[in-house]
């Protein structure tokens, strides 16, 4: 049967339960006291997390929580070691007795960085399960900090994944510019789309070599981007837009390498998850450097559509 129908499940709202303070302990993993201490500030190379081997083993016992009780969650906040651009893979599975796991989310397939921010459909557990698959950097999974509650505060979801309506291209949940040239690291991803000149605000790579590459923290399911190409005199660019999970396998979502484009561009593509977006510049009407000032997914303004 169902675990939902099985087991009743204590209910406490917005509250983080995988806490100490509410006898939630990690009983798998090495260093365990790094998760759930609620310091997430303070880790490096050697401390402030929790770890285990990556393995293709289906029995790998990863890094596991219990909880205190049987406790109704639908949402798990997980940090991934991000003091560089490394990226991790990952899912997390569910029990009440360590027995019978229901896996709530499978990014074992989807590069992700920094902070998740993921849900599920409202289940009672006692043991929350994080096995990472991959690492770019090396074999070994590295998790900050888990928090787990119950929320009604849930965005919308389909097959797992989030469907955004705000823009999740933002320093504060966690996107990063992979690739790129710009005075400050993230000027592409600060919301300033007002302070901009001939000397900064804006992000860059040369006309013929490399690209400019943002990374979301988590796969998204998205149907729209929206941009602005740095527009101070009466230039033109060329471009087109791709889309990853992994940094591999990339889809064209935009082509208008044929097109003169000014100012402000909105991109809409069929729907798909995206964790990885790659801008390729291919003209400039004054120079040999592609120039984008801001970046927004999905797009936070309604156009007319043509489809």
């Amino acid at each position: 049967g169902d675990i939902r129908q099985r087991h009743r499940g204590l209910l406490l709202p917005e509250e983080n339960v995988a806490t100490p303070k509410r006898g939630a302990r990690v009983i798998s993993g090495d260093m365990r006291s790094a998760l759930l201490d609620g310091d997430t500030e303070t880790y490096d190379m050697e401390r402030g997390y929790t770890r285990h081997t990556i393995s293709d083993a289906p029995d790998n016992p990863g890094i596991v929580v219990r909880l205190a009780a049987h406790t109704i969650i639908n949402h798990v906040r997980l940090l991934l070691w991000d003091r560089d651009n490394r990226s991790y893979a990952y899912f997390i599975e569910v029990s009440v007795d360590q027995k019978d796991w229901v896996r709530v989310i499978d990014h074992s397939n989807y590069f992700c960085r920094s902070w998740q921010n993921l849900y599920f459909e409202p289940r009672v557990v006692q043991y929350i399960k994080l096995v990472g698959t991959s690492n770019t950097v090396n074999k070994v999974f590295h998790a900050v900090a888990l928090e787990a509650m119950h929320t009604t505060k849930v965005p919308p979801l389909c097959n797992g994944l989030v469907r955004p309506v705000h823009n999740v291209a933002t320093v504060d949940l966690s996107a990063v510019v992979i690739e790129g040239i710009s005075r400050s690291r993230n000027a592409l991803l600060n919301g300033d789309t007002e302070h901009y000149d001939w000397d900064q605000g804006y992000t860059c790579h040369q006309l013929g070599s490399g690209a400019i590459v943002v990374q979301l923290a988590q796969p998204y399911l998205l149907s729209s981007i929206r941009m602005l190409l740095w527009d101070c005199d009466y230039r033109h660019y060329s471009y087109y837009v791709e889309t990853s999970l992994n940094y591999w396998d990339w889809e064209m979502v935009c082509d208008r390498t044929r097109d003169a484009c000014r100012s402000w561009q909105v991109i809409y593509f069929s729907q798909r998850p995206v964790s990885i977006i790659r801008i390729v510049g291919t003209n400039n009407s004054v120079n040999e450097v592609f120039h984008l000032v801001h970046l927004e997914c999905p797009a936070q303004v309604e156009e007319a559509r043509d489809d």
